[in-house]
């Protein structure tokens, strides 16, 4: 399918879709049945995981959608996951979990960025998967990552990369080749370190922090936790306009303030803890000084207090009256009795999103009679609050996390807090000048493509050690004489094999017509280097390199390039080490093309201690 044409997905949104590998009945009918049978045994199966679950925006919901063009009837649905990219991986555990509790169920999903599951592997993809050649290839099946293997053969297992299948051919070959389709362990193991923690991770991704809240919002949240995340979201999205209706509060009045527990996400309380806001004086919500112990938990509630009361003047009529004034009317009759008789409606059921969260936290007041002094009570029986340390990261530990996402993490996956001797010897170890010229050299030499460089594997898979001897051994090389030196004779016989390098097969004149090609083109570059040498004769750029065996800098004048045996060779590592030094000390600590390229190489360089 060409890429325009594909169907384009919300950003921060993700879909899935759920298919049968082996349908044993074509009649449309039946396999509707069987899939609405299906979505009834999913919803049962992951009805205790998902009724502790907050989203951030919109839930896990899956529907029948039936057979159009050439994507086959299948269980499916988009869920939009706002800031919260761990509700997106949290549906992808879901579907493992289906995947493997129903047999002969593939899922596929996918965000607006394409195969996110390939991205998070993409380390150890194979070089012929990209975002081309993996449609209609990747799959979650019995609980496992499968890919549909590139077939360069008839007869062997998979599909052309020059060719894209159709899901229904797709999930033939899934279904008769399953274990060729299977991923590479690597590819797993990435997925499942991804995944790792679930389903213990829904309850440690909660946080619990004491907060002053009208009685109402107390109710609101002891009978329906999941608003917790809109009223959040119209706090933190809010406008002008919005706050119009927090001039003065009608719902939750802050005369009625109680201190409760709440239920938040880390990231529901991140949005709520660091936003800095100054309610209207006419609202009624005053805070105590910074120091009061308590303070937090007013600022909570405050902020909480209007993004409910945003919410409810948002509410408007109630669904009732709307749908009464609407029904009656003889067009909409007209209109919705054609919808029925089209089918528009042959849909199953889904998990229930929160269509209008400001009425439903109104029913629930009307449907629930509370008393102040209870809630009072309650006060001096509140479960402790949750430590929000992890909102503080130290350097060390934002490094830790970038090296892991970066594929250069801690091999058992495990946490470990270095003690700040083990820091200090962690920095000299990713660093040497061995490390640095060697890593440039590889990544020079690397191939690469018009889709960009490539960082050499071994930069990636193998750390640098540290010897302090070998560093030494290393100075006295760049620093002293050097048995290999770089001159133009090098060039020459570089020309000279690759001119030699002609098949046997081909003739003599083949051979004679291809060295004088070569040697043309060398003529022509030293050309190019004489008229080079002339235009830098004037300035000063000979100064600025390092020669070897110690040279004083005005033997080395550019214009002796036609004395080939005069002129000294420059010391192209010390002169490398030195401007990548001196590049890092201009970036002060900050980020820059010099530090980014050398991390990329697995080179850590410490902090400059001289600060002259």
């Amino acid at each position: 399918m060409d890429v325009l044409q594909r169907p384009s997905i919300p950003e921060d949104a993700v879909q899935y879709q759920l298919f049968l590998v082996h349908p044993e009945s074509s009649e449309a009918e039946a396999h509707e049945r069987f899939l609405q049978q299906i979505l009834q045994n999913i919803l049962a199966e992951l009805a205790p995981l998902l009724v502790q679950y907050i989203w951030q925006h919109q839930p896990f919901n899956l529907r029948y959608h039936p057979e159009k063009g050439d994507v086959p009837a299948h269980l499916g649905g988009v869920t939009e996951f706002g800031d919260n990219v761990e509700d997106e991986w949290f549906i992808v555990y879901l579907l493992k979990h289906i995947t493997r509790t129903f047999s002969d169920i593939a899922a596929v999903v996918c965000d607006n960025d394409g195969q996110f599951l390939l991205i998070e592997a993409a380390e150890h993809l194979p070089k012929w998967l990209d975002p081309d050649s993996s449609e209609n290839r990747v799959f979650l099946y019995r609980g496992e990552l499968h890919i549909l293997p590139n077939r360069t053969h008839s007869g062997e297992a998979g599909w052309p990369r020059d060719s894209v299948p159709t899901v229904a051919q797709a999930l033939e070959v899934l279904h008769s080749h399953t274990e060729s389709c299977l991923a590479k362990q690597p590819i797993c193991a990435a997925l499942t370190k991804r995944l790792d923690g679930y389903p213990d991770k829904i309850q440690q991704n909660f946080h619990r922090a004491h907060c002053y809240v009208p009685a109402g919002i107390a109710v609101v949240l002891s009978k329906s936790p999941d608003l917790i995340a809109p009223a959040v979201s119209a706090f933190y999205l809010r406008d002008p306009v919005d706050l119009q209706a927090c001039r003065t509060f009608h719902t939750f009045t802050p005369d009625t303030r109680v201190m409760t527990s709440v239920k938040f996400t880390h990231c529901l309380y991140a949005q709520l803890q660091q936003q800095s806001f100054v309610p209207d004086r006419r609202s009624g919500f005053t805070l105590p000084v910074h120091s009061h112990p308590q303070y937090r938990a007013h600022e909570l509630g405050m902020k909480l207090a209007h993004g409910f009361e945003i919410l409810c003047s948002k509410s408007g009529q109630s669904s009732s009256e709307k749908e009464a004034s609407v029904s009656s009317n003889p067009l909409w009759r007209g209109f919705l009795d054609s919808l029925k008789k089209n089918g528009y409606f042959k849909v199953g059921k889904s998990f229930p999103a929160i269509q209008n969260p400001g009425q439903e936290m109104l029913k629930v007041l009307e449907d629930t009679s509370y008393s102040l002094e209870d809630l009072k009570n309650q006060e001096a029986h509140l479960p402790p609050e949750d430590s929000d340390a992890w909102l503080d990261i130290s350097p060390q530990e934002l490094e830790r996390l970038l090296e892991e996402r970066g594929g250069r993490g801690v091999s058992d996956g495990t946490c470990k807090t270095a003690q700040p001797d083990e820091e200090v010897q962690e920095e000299e170890a990713g660093y040497s000048l061995i490390a640095v010229t060697q890593g440039m050299k590889n990544f020079i030499n690397a191939m690469s493509s018009h889709e960009g460089a490539e960082i050499p594997s071994s930069c990636l898979a193998q750390p640098f050690s540290f010897d302090p001897d070998a560093v030494t051994s290393a100075l006295d090389r760049l620093l002293g004489s050097k048995d290999e030196e770089l001159d133009s004779d090098d060039f020459e016989d570089d020309d000279e094999e690759d001119d030699n390098d002609v098949d046997e097969d081909e003739g003599v004149q083949n051979c004679e017509s291809q060295e004088q090609a070569g040697a043309e083109a060398l003529d022509n570059l030293r050309k190019y280097m004489d008229e080079m040498d002339q235009e830098l004769q004037s300035t000063n750029i000979g100064r600025s390199f390092t020669l070897n065996n110690r040279v004083s800098l005005h033997r080395c004048c550019l214009s002796c390039a036609r004395n080939l045996e005069e002129i000294q060779p420059l010391d192209v590592d010390l002169n490398l080490v030195s401007n990548l030094l001196e590049s890092l000390a201009s970036q002060a600590g900050l980020a820059g093309p010099a530090s980014n390229l050398l991390q990329s190489l697995g080179i850590h360089i410490p902090p400059d201690a001289d600060q002259s």
